[in-house]
């Protein structure tokens, strides 16, 4: 049975990378210009460049030979070039996509170490102060915007109290060389004597697009976790276990958690997927090098390989992160399974 639902979950990964080609291949067309500049890179200057790129390209082919040619490309790592740098656009994407990454996580974590105690906090305390205060701060949080959130934050602690920088990943005293293109990890594997300094202003850079990224993600991880208690606390073996004289918090760690966690597991990489998409107005507000400020900016340039290139990788590793996430819930939850089988 096992096998069968992961069969089932990568016929349905290979449908949607299907359906996710096929339009990033259409958008060559749907993009104002030449479709064979949009695909390459290159501009059209003269007839035997064109030539050229109609051989390469099999643009004098119909649309499906031109799709399987396409196909090749991106599996070869041939994306095209981009229009205002003239550099390869899957290149960018490998330099770039480390740091969206990195602040993706970092936010994710804080999100879990906040969210999931919040919640249990909440939920054990239903109706009372804590709760009380517990639920008006995640409405605040959940309903500030992200842009405004990070410039009220540039504001307080950049400009005014001048606690953290605004912008960028480390100061301009350091250089660290890109290992794995991951600034903390790369510092602790670089080799020179203010490796202490360099990762103490790493974290400076890190702090407050991290707070405004993990905010989302946080306040949704607090009202899903306190959901999840309070239903789990209803059970009828709650009440029993309470009826022989458990306290609450054995209750809670001996019953109840263990339970409750099993959706909040897949609510958290479902939102992993959200702060990819989230990170790419946090970065250019704090100008992080990420794959989401590189899009922008090739929206604003009118860049249609990079724009073409960059969306194709978002959406891949948003559909990956949702199949994943899903493939593990199942593995702790067997119940799902049985669920996708259409048994109760």
């Amino acid at each position: 049975m096992i096998l069968d639902y992961i069969l089932r979950r990568l016929g349905l990964l290979l449908f949607m990378l299907l359906m996710l080609s096929i339009f990033t291949f259409s958008l060559a067309y749907l993009f104002p210009g030449d479709p064979l500049s949009n695909l390459s890179g290159v501009p059209s200057n003269n007839f035997s460049q064109n030539t050229q790129l109609e051989d390469k390209y099999q643009y004098n082919s119909n649309y499906f030979t031109q799709y399987i040619a396409f196909l090749g490309r991106v599996f070869q790592g041939d994306w095209g070039l981009s229009f205002a740098s003239g550099d390869n656009v899957f290149s960018h994407i490998l330099d770039l996509l480390p740091a969206t990454l990195e602040l993706s996580v970092y936010a994710l974590i804080v999100s879990i170490f906040i969210g999931v105690p919040a919640g249990i906090l909440g939920s054990a305390y239903y109706n009372r102060w804590p709760d009380k205060l517990i639920n008006s701060t995640t409405i605040v949080g959940y309903s500030m915007p992200v842009f405004w959130l990070a410039l009220l934050l540039i504001m307080i602690f950049s400009l005014k109290l001048g606690w953290f920088p605004m912008s960028g990943r480390m100061g301009l005293l350091y250089e660290i060389p890109p290992s794995t293109g991951f600034m903390l990890i790369d510092i602790a594997l670089a080799g020179f004597p203010y490796k202490g300094m360099a990762f103490t202003d790493a974290l400076h850079h890190l702090t407050l697009p991290t707070i405004v990224l993990a905010m989302y993600p946080t306040t949704v991880l607090v009202r899903f976790t306190r959901e999840s208690m309070l239903k789990i606390m209803d059970q009828n073996f709650i009440k029993t276990a309470r009826a022989k004289g458990l306290n609450r918090r054995q209750l809670i760690l001996h019953h109840a958690l263990r339970n409750a966690l099993l959706p909040v597991i897949k609510k958290i990489g479902l939102q992993f997927s959200t702060l990819i998409t989230l990170a790419m107005i946090t970065e250019v507000i704090f100008s992080w090098p990420g794959i989401g400020r590189w899009l922008i900016d090739s929206i604003y340039q009118r860049d249609f390989p990079a724009i073409q290139g960059g969306l194709m990788a978002v959406s891949l590793f948003v559909i990956l992160a949702t199949i994943v996430t899903e493939l593990l819930y199942s593995l702790f939850d067997p119940l799902s399974r049985n669920q996708a089988h259409g048994k109760v």
